[in-house]
């Protein structure tokens, strides 16, 4: 398509659309809808509510449905437990709850993760 089809289609696609907002504009519903917002949003400025307090207030329930997904059908995570690590070659003692401990990746590196495994006396 050139450009100028191009230009020609656009320009008559914005004209139907600038019609249907002029007819939109002259609708009695939308100045109905258009005064019934504007008095709303004055008595929420004059009381100093906001719109979702009146939701709150209405319907409470509707705050918790609109947020994002809580995991509240899921049980919590369980804490993890702490684990000790005794190095047989030198006596060092190491407490984790997770296997990112700087000193036990060495031993890891150094030993093996079976042999350092073994040394788990919790």
């Amino acid at each position: 398509m050139s450009r100028l089809a191009e230009f020609r289609k656009l320009e008559q696609t914005l004209a139907a659309q600038l019609a249907e907002l002029e007819a939109m504009k002259g609708s009695s519903e939308l100045q109905k809808e258009i005064e019934f917002e504007t008095k709303l949003r004055d008595l929420l400025n004059k009381y100093g509510f906001s719109l979702r307090d009146i939701i709150n207030i209405l319907d409470p329930q509707a705050s918790r449905r609109s947020a994002a997904p809580v995991a509240a059908d899921k049980a919590p995570r369980r804490e993890r437990q702490v684990k000790q690590y005794k190095n047989p070659h030198n006596g060092a003692i190491i407490e984790t709850k997770g296997g990112n401990h700087k000193l036990l990746k060495e031993w890891k590196a150094e030993y093996g993760a079976d042999e350092v495994e073994s040394w788990l006396s919790k």
